[in-house]
């Protein structure tokens, strides 16, 4: 006779486990695939403390290589400007900065050196410093007489011994310090110009109250007034252009010029030795 099982039913031999160890090994698996809080919480602190434990040992071995006879200081090399400070003298002078290897305060001792502008101070492994300098470039005096200032070529004023200035017939700059910079570029600019007409500027200042004053290597006094660098050199270029015309009428040449006012809207007035005139100019000048 033939058996019929149902297709419900388990297979004939099957076993099954026990309803509690199922629901025990569900569980496990679970438990495995994520951690509780606070353990993860331990591994990251565990972690950090380590990397800082690093940290520190690195830092420290550092240090002891810096301070180890070995690696101490044995030559510092000066390469770059040194026209006006020899190797030698850099030396002697930054010596006392140099036994703590801080290279940032190396370079703030290099450039308290007169004349020096810029210090980029460098180790060479494993016991030398290499120095390379830039020196300020003196392209005019800064001040009145008897000060011991100069303006360099970036328009930046520093201190230094007039005595040991190259350059001859520097111009003499004045103005607010912090506009340095400004009345240098203004001097460029109308240097040239007067220049041109045999009337080189001497003295440029400006003034507290934001006038430009020029003198001139004749000692001629000239006003230029207010303004931006476009409309001072406008103002320079129509004085300069017209100045022979106007001399020579009177009988003068341009170097009888004691003074001229430029602070007029359509024109200036000058002064010859023995002339006054004015010259296609308003009466009163421009504030």
């Amino acid at each position: 006779m033939t058996q019929t099982m149902s297709a419900a039913g388990p297979s004939q031999g099957a076993k099954l486990p026990p309803r509690g160890q199922r629901s025990t090994r569900s569980d496990k698996r679970g438990g495995s695939m994520t951690q509780p809080f606070d353990v993860k919480l331990m591994n990251l602190t565990v972690r950090a403390l380590l990397l800082g434990f690093v940290l520190l040992a690195l830092g420290a071995s550092g240090a002891w290589v810096a301070r180890h006879p070995v690696f101490a200081l044995q030559g510092v090399s000066v390469l770059g400007d040194t026209q006006h400070n020899n190797a030698v003298t850099l030396r002697a002078q930054v010596a006392p900065y140099l036994s703590t290897i801080d290279l940032a305060a190396a370079r703030q001792a290099f450039e308290l050196v007169p004349w020096v502008r810029r210090a980029e101070v460098r180790r060479e492994f494993p016991n030398r410093l290499k120095v390379i300098l830039q020196e300020h470039q003196a392209v005019g005096y800064w001040g009145t007489e008897g000060e011991s200032t100069l303006v360099n070529s970036y328009g930046e004023v520093f201190e230094a011994n007039l005595g040991e200035v190259e350059q001859e017939a520097l111009p003499r700059l004045n103005g607010p310090k912090e506009q340095s910079a400004q009345v240098l570029s203004m001097y460029r600019a109308l240097q040239p110009l007067f220049e041109s007409s045999e009337l080189p500027i001497e003295q440029f200042e400006l003034t507290g109250r934001g006038n430009w004053r020029a003198q001139l290597d004749t000692g001629a006094v000239i006003e230029l007034g207010r303004g931006g660098l476009e409309e001072l050199v406008a103002r320079a270029r129509q004085f300069l252009g017209t100045l022979t015309q106007v001399t020579s009428r009177y009988g003068r040449s341009t170097s009888a010029l004691e003074s001229a006012d430029l602070r007029y809207e359509q024109g200036y007035a000058i002064r010859l030795k023995g002339v006054t005139t004015l010259v296609a100019a308003e009466q009163t000048p421009k504030k």
